[in-house]
Parts: C-alpha cells; sequence; structure tokens
C-alpha cells in the first residue's frame, strides 16, 4: 500500500522545481481549459504572458499595478510569518487612501512640494488605525482576527462611498461619485517621463530588502516570529506575542495604507469608489 511521509529534510531540487512545475501544471491546465472552450490557446497564453511584456509602455502598466500588490503582500507576510492572519487589507487599503485623499484635498496651488510626504504619512496612519482596530479587538477581547480584519473591509468601503457620494463629492464632476481632481503638487513624482510609474516602486523594491532584513538578520524579527508561532516558548524566552501580534498587524496596516496613498496620488489622482 502506498504511502507518504515527509521528507525528514526540504529537498533542495524541489524547492527550486516545485514553483517551475506548478507552473507547467497551470499552463497546462489553462490550455485545456481554453481548448474545450473552443478558443485559441495559443492567443490565450499570449494574452496573459506576453501582452503584459512585448513594448516599454506595457512593462510600465505592468510596474504600475504590481507596485501596491508588492507593498501590501510585504505586510501580509509579516503577518503570517507572525501567525497573524490579517484578511482585510483591502480594507487598510482603502482606509489609507481615504486619509491620503483627504491631505491632498487640503492642498491649493500655493502649496509647497511638502505637501507628498504629507499625503504618504496619512495614508500610512490611516492603514495602521485601520488594522489597529483588529489588533486590538484581538488582544483585549480574543476577537477573530479573521472575521473582524475580513468585516472592516465592508465598513471602509462604506467610508469611502460616504465622503465620495457626500461631503466630498466633487461639485463640477457632473454628479459622478468621486472627488475633485488633485492638485498637480500633490502628484507621486513619476520615475520616467512617458510612463505612470512612480516613486512608489522604489519604495515597495526597499520595503522588501528592510522587510528580509528585519526578519531573518534582526532578534526583533526572530522574537516576532517566535511570539506569533509559539506564544509559550516565546513567553519563556522573554519574548512577547501581544507585541507581535500589534507589530504584525501594524506594519501590514501602514504598507496597505502606504500602497492606498500611492495610488490615489499617483495614477488615479482622486478618489473613486
Amino acid at each position: 500500500m502506498l504511502k507518504l511521509e515527509p521528507r525528514p529534510q526540504a529537498s533542495r531540487m524541489w524547492t527550486y522545481g516545485s514553483p517551475l512545475l506548478a507552473l507547467m501544471v497551470t499552463v497546462l491546465i489553462g490550455v485545456a481549459l481554453f481548448a474545450a472552450l473552443g478558443k485559441d490557446p495559443v492567443r490565450g497564453l499570449q494574452v496573459f504572458f506576453w501582452e503584459p511584456i512585448k513594448s516599454q509602455y506595457a512593462i510600465g502598466e505592468l510596474m504600475v499595478k504590481a507596485t501596491p500588490l508588492l507593498l501590501i503582500a510585504l505586510g501580509l507576510a509579516v503577518c503570517f510569518r507572525s501567525n497573524v492572519w490579517n484578511i482585510g487589507a483591502e480594507g487598510q487599503f482603502v482606509i489609507g487612501a481615504v486619509a491620503a485623499g483627504g491631505m491632498a484635498l487640503l492642498a491649493d496651488k500655493t502649496t509647497g512640494p511638502w505637501i507628498v510626504p504629507a499625503i504618504l504619512l496619512a495614508g500610512v496612519l490611516g492603514g495602521m488605525a485601520w488594522a489597529g482596530i483588529t489588533a486590538l479587538l484581538r488582544d483585549r477581547f480574543n476577537a477573530n482576527e479573521i472575521l473582524v480584519s475580513l468585516m472592516l473591509v465592508y465598513v471602509a468601503t462604506l467610508v469611502l462611498g460616504y465622503l465620495v457620494y457626500g461631503p466630498w463629492k466633487d461639485p463640477m464632476g457632473y454628479n459622478f461619485p468621486q472627488t475633485k481632481t488633485f492638485e498637480r503638487v500633490t502628484q507621486i513624482p513619476k520615475l520616467m517621463q512617458g510612463s505612470r510609474v512612480t516613486i512608489g516602486l522604489l519604495l515597495a523594491l526597499a520595503g522588501a530588502a528592510a522587510l528580509w532584513v528585519f526578519l531573518f538578520r534582526t532578534r526583533a524579527g526572530f522574537a516576532q516570529q517566535v511570539g506569533g508561532l509559539a506564544p509559550a516558548a516565546a513567553r519563556y524566552a522573554g519574548f512577547s506575542s501581544r507585541r507581535a501580534l500589534w507589530t504584525a498587524l501594524l506594519i501590514s496596516g501602514g504598507a496597505a495604507g502606504l500602497a492606498g496613498a500611492l495610488e490615489v496620488a499617483g495614477p488615479i489622482g482622486q478618489l473613486t469608489p
């Protein structure tokens, strides 16, 4: 009889080979689905894998889409490494965008370039505050962070909807639910002319490097992971599981909020639902 047993240690070959195998299986399943639907499988794969990188403009748009996803993923990586299940990054992203948008709406034609760091800071603080609600309820009342963070996504969406349909609605916007377009001085600096890629990409890449150093090369990062994965062992070693919870959620919320700020003050330039 066949029996599956865990390896005593991970195979180096399969550490790198399993993602490639998964990609190959995904492609084969995709080809089969396209063929079953009567569509050209080659054209379908071309749209997915070639169209996003076929030109400089396409690569730029790919980077625009990847920047907020990378920032959010970095924050979630801290949570998941700490055994904290933050499912509400979308809500933290939205509230970060709302906070950043509120700061951007304060600007006028006389505002100086200091407004850009203020917008980014507002986004970070907004995301941290929204994630802090989940941390507080988990810490004080042992509420399930999965449910709390997920439900707060809907609350955040309602907050955004209230603002763009109500007090922040552009009176000259032909009744569309959106704020006025932000002043030019609030725009996040772009990396290249003729592209929508902003310095947010550099912030995301720098964040990835900083996160790796924090988690795997510092005592605080080690304590963070132990505090989440083994609270009893963490207490024995003098690490705080409560600190791990708060740190994970605040970092995750701040990263998602920063992503929201970069979106509204970058490619979008206004708040929309």
